[in-house]
């Protein structure tokens, strides 16, 4: 049963002076419409003033059986008996129906008056569009987003588009133009709806759902299936063959008065396409222009069967109330075919109820049933917003909660249930919250915030006739099944479930469906009602002062909660904007007090009204948030995204939890969830001292373990260490020593300034120990401010006494993912900013780099690590900056430890020995970078920029240039610059960097370089001589006699060469 509630979500209520019994009745841009004088006339009322005045009254071509307002275009669309004949007509511009002796002009679909009535200036007049079919129509639609027709007729379903035409220096009229036809040889529509290329399509028992889909331009033709999917004219047209089929199934369905009704189904998303029903499309349009720009989608199939058992007929088993319905989330725009900015839903809800039980399902971005809505009696007809159901019964006018915002905010943003944010979840039970009683509700209809109402009280009340011929059919039912049971053997007295089910009342004759009873001038006792309903804010204020009399007798009431999760999603109903712009602006009104639309004068979106709004929203987070953090159940987490959304800080927090003097329940469960995560959390708020010992208060009492993670917050800086130092002595007295809990008591000893008793807690454990206990409790090192890092007092304290022990727990918290690289940078900028040189990296933070790059494995983060080391030791070495502390490790430390540190070249250590004249600070960041430079893992073309800070004038420089060309293949500019430089390093390098693949510059490079230098200086350079024998022993050994013969110099001296190119022809001669 569905749990009722006394709200009042109905304001006011106004009779509309109608003189004459109404007939159809439609309502939209803030008008009403009644159908009056027989179907002949139409009058519109303005719903949104007092009285409901009427706006105009004009007549129309036939008998209204049926009429529609479209917000789009303002316009209305009946359908109209004459002569036997029915018809479809569009009646746009009624509004200046209001000023008299204004002229109606009437013409066909597509069709536009010409001539003497266009000439002069342009008239304003109401214009009437004969919308001719081929069929018959049944039911109508409107789009509420462009503002398109869709027609349903026998066995097809006519889409129109809505067009805004310009002649000459008239203003642009309206204009439909029809674009597709979708053919259902296996459906009757009884009612249909359009929205945002999404169609619905009820008959009595089924409710099928599509999407239609605009391609952006004319596709390919092909054969085969897609044929008969997309075809012009679909095959059973011309072949009859659906009717041949259709006939025969009747005829076997049909036998001896009975009818066997299918199963129920419900097929969802692509299941839907195996509902047997296949639907085709007729483009209307040139063949080269609209083939192949829809394609279909099946989303939702479902079909009823009539259930005897819900106290409802056959007859009585029948759909109602379909609806497609948008929500907005955020101004989504897109761009149509006409280049105008439309808005897209962010959720399309679809809607039809049985006389029992009501369904929602959303079918944008996945099908899903959302709600099923429990009658607590038979319903007539229901109404869908996104805010509430309304549902009208014979007597009662009921108001149901939706959950079309949970959906909504859940599709805008799917992380919305997190530690950050929460909404109500759209599987919460549906309530009433109003049910107002009426006498003979026979019509509802919505349009904003107005309720129209159409009531007739039945003088001659046909009930106890029909129930009398129910009786005898029921009678007779029940003599036959009992006749059937018994001539196979079965005795249903003796049966309690058979006996049972033949005491129920139900019918099995094949349901009639019997036409609406046209209003007649004998039928008296007739009114119609406008409602308006409450705004929103006004109607959670009173439900929020309802729940507190849930609360005030059992805190932990599940209707207080279910009452305030409702009102919380009303205010979410109302914080999304729906309110579209109308592509299709109605002319000007002839009321100059009136919108151009018609639709009730909005509120300018003024910062009051939003400020309000948003603050009863915090309002009722905080709500929700007292009532999660009252339960000890399962969903009491969600009393910190709640409270995290109210905006409260975590002092109002506990003054709202706060137990009362003698209460025996003490902190709920939600709320020390709450606060543990909010002293967990980087948070800027720093609780006074007062609140800080009450924290410590309520965690001693009830999680006692978490005290020392609670002692490292942030949050309670300002709390006395004395005070925590003396509960996390109880707690050590109680559970025993751990490594976090040292660490706390220690930071609180340091706190206190006794330092002694620091020292005593710091020597209880060795480093490594402490490393870890550093990883669980990363507070006690640092405190996170959103993106800022500062260093805590143990932080600073460990720089000056334990630099290495610092340094290693904050590589540790990096490779736990407790520390951002650009984290520590901030973190040792502030340890270091007592530093002389700004400019330069502090040490301790290269030596967090250094230790950092031994312990990573992570490759993006072992590129940039060797970046900055390789940038600090270029600025080092460029601007000969000295070291204010000594390096934690040095190269040869580094090249011994860490992979990415390799062993320093032979040629090296020729350029720069260890008896240069560079200082020792110098020569480790040379040895450190021409170390990487060694190594296999630095990427020598990103230095590139970097090296011209350093000169090739010194012997420092000139290795590190060599080691970045040999690095990046430049090998014969490295060997030019060591013939310029230092020649004596040439050979040792050759030896080394030309193998393999570079071998052949030996002989290529190398041997013509030191020729020529040789011949220059006459050979008096022992150097360069000693480097030529030795490059002429590789060459022999390498190249053939006749090759090496090409080789040697025409001028050069034979007795030189002579043994080389014998010991080269010996080589030859033994291979």
């Amino acid at each position: 049963m569905v749990h009722v509630y006394n709200c009042h979500p109905f304001a006011s209520q106004q009779i509309v002076p109608t003189e004459q019994e109404p007939g159809p009745v439609c309502c939209g841009g803030g008008a009403l419409f009644v159908v009056s004088a027989g179907g002949c006339k139409i009058e519109a009322y303005d719903m949104g003033a007092d009285g409901c005045p009427l706006i105009c009254r004009f007549a129309t071509m036939g008998t209204v059986q049926s009429i529609l307002h479209s917000q789009i275009g303002d316009y209305l669309v009946t359908i109209e008996e004459k002569n036997s004949a029915t018809y479809l007509r569009a009646y746009t511009n009624w509004r200046y129906q209001a000023a008299e002796k204004t002229r109606v002009g009437v013409r066909l679909l597509g069709h536009f008056l010409r001539g003497s009535s266009l000439r002069g200036a342009p008239k304003e007049q109401m214009e009437i569009i004969e919308i001719p079919l081929f069929e018959r129509p049944q039911c109508v639609a409107c789009c509420r987003l462009t503002g398109d027709l869709l027609v349903g007729c026998p066995k097809t379903l006519v889409l129109f588009s809505l067009r805004r035409q310009s002649l000459n220096a008239r203003p642009a009229i309206l204009d439909f133009e029809r674009c597709l036809i979708l053919h259902l040889p296996g459906l009757s529509p009884a009612q249909v709806a359009l929205c945002s290329g999404y169609v619905a399509v009820q008959t009595e028992l089924e409710v099928l759902v599509l999407k239609l889909e605009k391609l952006s331009g004319p596709q390919p033709y092909k054969s085969g299936d897609h044929e008969q999917e997309h075809s012009l004219v679909p095959k059973d047209m011309v072949t009859g063959d659906s009717l041949d089929a259709e006939g025969k199934s009747g005829e076997g369905a049909e036998q001896e008065g009975f009818f066997m009704f299918p199963r129920h189904q419900e097929l969802l998303g692509d299941r839907a396409r195996d509902c047997g029903l296949v639907v085709t499309l007729e483009y209307t349009g040139m063949e080269a222009e609209t083939r192949g720009i829809f394609t279909i989608s099946y989303l939702l199939y479902r079909r009823f069967a009539p259930d005897f058992f819900q106290g409802c007929t056959v007859e009585e088993t029948r759909l109602h109330s379909l609806q497609l319905l948008p929500v907005f989330s955020s101004i989504n725009q897109d761009i149509s075919d006409e280049g105008e900015k439309r808005a897209e839903p962010t959720c399309v809800f679809c809607f039809f109820s049985l006389p029992n039980t009501g369904y929602v399902y959303s079918v944008r971005g996945g099908v899903e049933l959302v709600s099923t809505y429990q009658y607590p009696e038979k319903a007539q007809q229901a109404v869908l917003t996104d805010v509430f159901l309304h549902v009208i019964t014979k007597n009662a006018l009921q108001c149901f909660s939706v959950r079309c915002a949970s959906v909504a905010a859940r599709a805008e943003d799917p992380y919305i249930d997190t530690t950050m944010k929460a909404c109500p979840p759209a599987t919460m039970e549906v309530c009433a919250l109003r049910i107002q009683l009426f006498i003979g509700l026979k019509a509802l209809y919505h349009d904003g915030h107005h309720i129209a109402l159409v009531t007739a009280a039945d003088v001659e009340n046909p009930e106890n006739a029909e129930r009398a011929a129910r009786r005898n059919i029921e009678s007779k039912d029940h003599r036959t099944l009992t006749g059937i049971l018994l001539a196979v053997g079965i005795e249903p007295s003796t049966t309690p479930a058979l006996e049972s089910f033949l005491s129920r009342p139900f019918l099995t004759r094949k349901s009639s469906y019997s036409k609406p009873k046209e209003p007649t001038e004998e039928s008296h006792g007739w009114n119609l009602y406008v409602i308006n309903t409450v705004p929103p804010l006004q109607l959670y204020h009173e439900m929020v002062e309802y729940s507190k009399r849930y609360e005030e007798t059992n805190p932990q009431s599940q209707s207080c909660l279910h009452l305030l999760s409702e009102a919380h999603l009303l205010l979410r109903a109302k914080l999304l904007d729906p309110l579209l712009g109308d592509p299709f602006p109605a002319p000007p009104s002839p009321e100059p007090d009136r919108p151009a639309d018609g639709a009730p004068d909005r509120p300018a979106d003024g910062a009051p009204e939003s400020q309000t709004l948003q603050g009863a929203f915090r309002e009722s987070c905080a709500q929700l948030g007292d009532c999660f953090s009252r339960y000890v159940q399962r969903d009491c987490h969600l009393a910190l995204p709640y409270y995290k959304m109210s905006g409260l800080s975590v002092t109002e927090v506990m003054e709202r939890n706060r137990p009362q003097p003698g209460n025996p329940a003490g902190y709920g469960k939600g709320f020390l969830f709450y606060l543990k995560h909010s002293l967990y959390e980087d948070t800027a708020e720093e609780l006074n001292q007062e609140t800080a010992d009450e924290v410590l208060q309520v965690f001693s009492r009830t999680e006692a373990s978490q005290l020392p993670r609670v002692c490292a917050s942030p949050a309670l800086v300002n709390g006395s260490p004395a005070a925590a130092l003396a509960h996390l002595d109880r707690l050590e007295a109680t559970a025993g020593p751990s490594v976090p809990l040292t660490l706390s008591k220690a930071a609180l000893a340091l706190r206190m300034g006794n330092l002694p008793l620091y020292a005593h807690h710091m020597g209880r454990h060795a480093e490594m120990l402490q490393v870890y206990g550093f990883i669980e409790e990363p507070q006690l090192l640092l405190h996170a401010r959103g993106q800022q890092v500062a260093p805590t007092p143990l932080a600073r304290h460990l720089r000056g006494s334990q630099d290495g022990l610092l340094v290693a727990a904050l590589v540790a918290l990096h490779e736990n993912n407790k520390l951002r690289l650009d984290q520590a940078d901030l973190l040792f900028q502030e340890l270091c900013s007592d530093q002389t040189d700004v400019r330069a990296s502090p040490q301790l933070l290269v030596d967090f780099w250094e230790a950092l790059l031994m312990a990573s494995s992570q490759e993006a983060v072992i590129q940039e690590l060797l970046f900055r080391l390789a940038s600090v030791y270029i600025d080092r070495l460029a601007r000969r900056h000295t070291h204010v502390s000594r390096p934690l490790k040095t190269a040869e430390d580094l090249i011994n430890s860490c992979s990415h540190y390799g062993v320093l070249y032979p040629w090296v250590s020729i350029l720069t020995p260890a008896q240069s004249n560079v200082a020792h600070d110098h020569t480790e960041d040379l040895q450190k970078l021409q170390s990487l430079l060694c190594g296999p893992s630095l990427d020598a073309w990103s230095l590139l920029p970097l090296l011209e800070q350093l000169s090739q004038d010194d012997q420092a420089g000139l290795s590190v240039h060599v080691l970045g060309a040999t690095r990046r293949g430049r090998y014969e500019s490295s060997l030019q610059l060591l013939l310029d430089r230092c020649p004596q390093a040439i050979i040792p390098y050759a030896n080394h960097e030309l193998q393999d693949a570079h071998m052949a510059l030996w002989w290529q490079k190398l041997f013509p370089e030191l020729c020529e230098r040789t011949r220059a200086t006459g050979g008096q350079d022992s150097i360069l001589l000693a480097a030529l024998k030795e490059t002429l022993v590789v060459v022999s050994m390498e190249l053939s006699p006749l090759e090496f013969l090409d080789l040697m110099p025409d001028d050069g001296t034979a007795q030189f060469f002579l043994p080389h190119l014998l010991e080269c022809s010996q080589r030859k001669l033994l291979t």
